[in-house]
């Protein structure tokens, strides 16, 4: 009999639960490659729980490539599971190096790997809305290839040798133009370049917080994030987004709860995406981020922005960033070229208070000595000679209309009692099914239609909600996302006709035993 204990009154469905029990019983040796597992009925019965509840934890498995099933013979645990050679312990005096346990030695015991979930390459043919990304379809190539090409020819020695930690000097005077034009005030000595946004929270993590400091985040919140600060120790807390206004209570995170939890906490570091914020596609209103930065004043707290989505506004009109904003030297402002154009070339950026730079230099000199200098040479050479601008505008108008189009087709398509945000630019969106729903249960269904999408549960810090999800409309054309919201709404239409048949069985059984 497996040791297995599925707990129904948890927020956790079921078949997670059971894929969690099952997947560290794999990693903790109970479970061998060529073990035999129940088969789905079996194990139902043994649990007390509805068949497709193991079918679907079973599903994930496969998928992982954790057990494989075999018609006639049964399901098995497969000798190869994500890439991970599973072998029994050897005994110490037969062990020729073959027989050691590497997952017991993982500094990280958390069994959640969502950042490689959320960045796994789509099936061929399906239609993802896992990725908030953008299309490469329109990728600028030959416009960058000029670009590499004329900085190659200048200064080719220079750029392919070692450089400054804290970025190419020709690109950071390029960007400190570009945030003097949005109004962030920036000089060379608060300014560092970095490998994109998430090396930033990175050095950031590192820079600031020691093993059981309290870090506050959004909830829900980018798992890139969480998942940075859970692995330097930190004590994550998060805070409530407000995904819908309400009199009194505007977008954006929940002003009362954050009150209370600085109030409640010595808070460390507080981490937002005020613009767009991933993954409800939400923007916090003016008076909500001087609200915010007022608190941190208070409290003491420096404030982590992430800027990523900000310059991807449907509208022409942006609220004014918390840097610009910040009048106490509060604000560490990240950004990346990543949403915008360019997330292969991993390059971004930090504003910071030249105290807080100089430590984050020190930091990134330890982690990779400097960013690609071909990449930050070929990026300053593409400001310079005004593509960026050109090419933002561009994609501005293609994100603003497929988020048009999205929203179209969920306000077509979607039945009653299906929630959804109303971001005014960004890349994706955030769904709240009725309650009751499994988002998770609907993605299994999803998938066989050929349609992907990001549980809402791989984004929250604590207390998740099941039945919220996340659409990436950015890498899908406006056909795509009408073919693909349409799916969606079918297969909930379906459960919903289900669950009121069921219904109505119900009260005519109460009816005839009265």
């Amino acid at each position: 009999m497996l040791p297995l204990h599925l707990q129904p009154e948890s927020h956790i469905p079921l078949y997670i639960q059971l894929r969690d029990q099952l997947r560290s019983l794999v990693h903790a040796g109970d479970l061998r490659p060529g073990d035999r597992i129940p088969a789905s009925r079996e194990l139902a019965q043994m649990l007390g729980v509805h068949r497709t509840t193991v079918a679907n934890a079973y599903a994930e498995l496969e998928s992982e490539g954790l057990i494989q099933g075999h018609v006639g013979r049964g399901t098995f645990i497969r000798n190869n599971g994500n890439g991970l050679k599973i072998t029994p312990p050897a005994p110490a005096s037969l062990s020729n190096g073959n027989g050691l346990r590497w997952e017991l030695l993982f500094a990280d015991e958390r069994s959640e790997e969502i950042l490689s979930r959320l960045t796994a390459s789509a099936p061929m043919n399906s239609l993802s809305f896992v990725m908030a990304r953008p299309d490469p379809e329109f990728f600028p190539v030959e416009e960058l290839q000029t670009c590499s090409n004329a900085a190659l020819r200048r200064e080719g020695q220079d750029i392919l040798n070692l450089g400054a930690s804290d970025g190419y000097a020709p690109l950071k005077e390029a960007l400190l133009e570009m945030l003097q034009q949005d109004g962030i005030p920036a000089r060379d000595e608060t300014l560092l370049v970095t490998d994109g946004c998430q090396q930033a929270l990175d050095l950031i993590a590192k820079a600031f917080v020691r093993p059981g400091d309290t870090v506050v985040l959004e909830n829900p919140t980018y798992p890139g994030a969480s998942a940075v600060f859970h692995g330097v120790r930190a004590r994550c807390l998060g805070v409530p987004v407000r995904t819908h206004a309400e009199p009194g209570n505007a977008l954006g995170i929940d002003l009362e709860a954050l009150e209370a939890t600085l109030a409640a906490n010595r808070v460390k570091l507080l981490v937002l995406t005020p613009d767009f914020q991933n993954p409800t596609g939400t923007s916090m209103p003016l008076a909500s981020r001087r609200k915010v930065l007022e608190m941190a004043g208070r409290y003491q707290v420096p404030v982590v922005e992430d800027h990523i989505y900000a310059r991807l506004n449907a509208q022409d009109e942006r609220i004014p960033s918390l840097k610009q904003l910040d009048r106490g030297n509060l604000v560490i402002h990240i950004d990346s070229f990543a949403k915008v154009a360019f997330p292969g070339l991993r390059v971004g950026w930090i504003v910071a208070p030249a105290a807080a730079i100089g430590r984050l230099r020190l930091v990134k000199q330890m982690t990779d000595l400097h960013t690609d200098q071909l990449a930050q040479a070929t990026l300053a050479e593409f400001l310079k000679r005004g593509l960026f601008q050109k090419h933002l505008a561009k994609m501005r108008k293609v994100y603003a209309d497929r988020l048009r189009a999205v929203d179209e087709a969920l306000r077509r398509q979607m039945p009653e009692g299906v929630r959804w945000t109303k971001p005014e630019g960004g890349m994706c969106l955030w769904l709240e099914l009725p309650p009751g729903f499994d988002a998770s249960e609907l993605m299994i269904h999803a998938r066989e239609r050929g349609v992907l999408f990001a549980p809402g549960r791989y984004f929250y810090v604590q207390s998740p909600m099941p039945n919220t999800l996340r659409l990436g409309f950015a890498s899908l054309n406006e056909k795509e996302l009408a073919r693909g919201v349409a799916t969606l709404a079918e297969l909930l239409k379906s459960e919903m006709r289900k669950r009121q048949r069921g219904t109505r069985r119900a009260e005519r059984a109460h009816v005839a035993l009265v």
